[in-house]
């Protein structure tokens, strides 16, 4: 009996003083939840980076401001990325806002790909789909693509007489830009029918895996979590109030307690298992618990959204068509694959591969028969198809692949890349921005201003990397250890309620 009154007296208060530690993590963590799972509703949202730390201030074209240029015509190129799109001269000194015709809102902008097709086209592929330039006016016309799961456009080639727009999952087909054919990449060799742990469990956290339903589910669960904390919070201070006699209006506040503790105990009984699934989820979606389950390989959830005959679904990130082989490569977020008889067969992948991060590949341009320059936050590096190569190419030597997997992201995080008119090579770091500053001049103060998304914002909030201005490379642990606090504060909730529940219950 002494023992489970002592194992009560733990769980109450342990419950009670982690609930008090990361309360505030866990309205932060809900709120900016909620705001990720419905980004192409707030796309028009900007908050001013001034009221952001300084490290997401643009400098030297930091942050992933520039993905890739390109030449549209005599003195003009075209620079893109998650700046927008902005006209700019050959010697890349005068830059001239280039998105109207985009939805306003600075995700609207982003771009991901521009391309100039044989006819001189020139199509531009974002995050919420396609647009093509209209030269005479300087507009961007967005194009209606087929109702598909996913309209981001992640890169586009040009095959004969059709354009290949690429998303993540699919492939869409054209020769007059108008129509379009929905095709499905075909299966990998020795295909299984699984898909990656990491993103079953990231479309688990989001409600994603059972579509638009799931997402309001999981928004509902974010707005418990927001509830459960403030009656927690209201509860504690109010007794704390009671207990020193500084409450104005004793009853009331008696009153008030019993609401809180009530409800919080219902709606926190009710709803503790999807509580403690989103939780648990989330855990392992950040480093250090991403790292041991990165190239986990598990079984599609049935009658789920991943439980689709693509095999590639949300999984595209890169097309080229080799002319010389007459073959097709796509890169993918589980690696490089290529099919040298137009489709007619499963994919192959090469027996050789460049690191690719799990949060997928950023550039992947040819630069020689058969040399590739493969670029995410792995690093940036020279990959022979046809040797197996694969060499450094910022730190100048060969790669060696490690023997103990580590960090999802390697000493370069590299988001853009490009060659001026004089060859030179542009290469951008997420952090450190351009790697030779001297190939550009300063960011233009009307670029620098360019506003944050606030759904880029509730990113560093949700993966709690706004953390790391105050405590460091450390702010890798908040979510594990908030985690981990948040699995205790559920579980020990439940124990207290029920043992109280069941000696009323014995009670009566």
């Amino acid at each position: 009996m002494a023992q489970k009154l002592l194992n009560l007296k733990f769980f109450k208060k342990y419950h009670k003083w982690l609930g008090l530690i990361v309360s505030l993590f866990l309205i932060v963590f809900s709120i900016s939840g909620i705001i990720l799972n419905h980004r192409h509703l707030l796309s028009s949202v900007d908050v001013s980076r001034k009221w952001m730390p300084e490290v997401y201030s643009y400098k030297n074209w930091n942050n992933a401001a520039v993905r890739s240029a390109i030449t549209i015509a005599p003195n003009q190129v075209l620079v893109y990325g998650n700046m927008g799109i902005w006209l700019s001269d050959s010697n890349l000194t005068q830059f001239t806002d280039y998105s109207r015709g985009f939805d306003s809102g600075i995700d609207n902008k982003k771009v991901c790909k521009i391309f100039k097709s044989s006819n001189g086209d020139i199509y531009a592929g974002s995050l919420f789909g396609l647009y093509q330039l209209n030269p005479k006016t300087q507009t961007w016309n967005k194009i209606q693509l087929p109702d598909i799961h996913n309209p981001r456009i992640v890169d586009i080639t040009e095959k004969g007489d059709e354009l290949w727009f690429l998303t993540r999952s699919e492939i869409l087909k054209t020769k007059d830009g108008e129509t379009f054919e929905v095709y499905q990449v075909p299966a990998p060799e020795n295909y299984q029918n699984k898909i990656g742990l990491f993103k079953t469990l990231w479309l688990i956290h989001s409600g994603e895996v059972y579509g638009f339903i799931g997402k309001i589910l999981v928004d509902i669960i974010g707005l418990i979590f927001i509830f459960l904390t403030l009656t927690g919070l209201f509860y504690f201070f109010n007794k704390k109030k009671l207990k020193h006699h500084k409450a104005k209006n004793v009853k009331i506040t008696q009153a008030r307690n019993k609401f809180y503790l009530l409800w919080h105990n219902k709606i926190g009984w009710i709803s503790l298992i999807f509580l403690i699934i989103t939780t648990a989820t989330g855990m392992f979606l950040r480093p250090p618990l991403l790292i041991p389950i990165a190239d986990a390989k598990v079984g599609k959830l049935p009658y789920t959204t991943l439980d689709t005959p693509n095999p590639w679904f949300d999984q595209l990130r890169r097309i080229y068509f080799d002319k010389s082989q007459d073959r097709i490569i796509i890169a993918t977020i589980n690696g490089v694959y290529y099919s040298d008889d137009n489709f007619n067969s499963d994919l192959k992948r090469f027996d050789s591969q460049p690191p690719i991060s799990v949060m997928g590949v950023n550039t992947f341009e040819t630069i020689a028969p058969h040399q590739f320059l493969v670029g995410s936050f792995e690093g940036l590096f020279l990959w022979n198809t046809e040797t197996g190569f694969i060499y450094d190419y910022i730190e100048q030597k060969p790669y060696i692949k490690p023997v103990l997997k580590g960090p999802p992201i390697g000493n370069f995080l590299v988001t853009g890349y490009f060659r001026n008119h004089n060859n030179e090579e542009l290469i951008f770091d997420y952090d450190k921005g351009l790697l030779t500053p001297s190939l550009l001049p300063k960011m233009p103060k009307l670029i620098e201003n360019t506003p944050i998304s606030l759904w880029n914002i509730s990113v560093e909030y949700h993966t709690g990397r706004i953390y790391e201005v105050f405590i460091g490379p450390f702010y890798i642990l908040i979510v594990p250890i908030v985690g981990l606090m948040s699995l205790f504060i559920l579980i020990s909730g439940f124990i207290v309620w029920w043992r109280k529940y069941r000696k009323m219950a014995h009670s009566n």
